[in-house]
């Protein structure tokens, strides 16, 4: 290569054609996806009443 031809540049990086909201749209989708279900909420217990007589 002599010195008066110039180097190659590599090609500029195209614009993504992905708009910003369909970008973070599929995060959130992704996230979604992902993430396990939580475990269910253990139920209250329930408070002793009073003793009901046997009939």
């Amino acid at each position: 290569m002599s010195a008066s031809q110039p180097q190659a540049r590599p090609p500029l990086p195209v614009p993504s054609e992905v708009s910003m909201r369909d970008l973070l749209a599929s995060c959130a989708a992704a996230a979604a996806v992902s993430t396990p279900p939580r475990a269910p909420e253990p139920e209250p217990r329930r408070q002793a009443g009073e003793h009901r007589e046997a009939a």
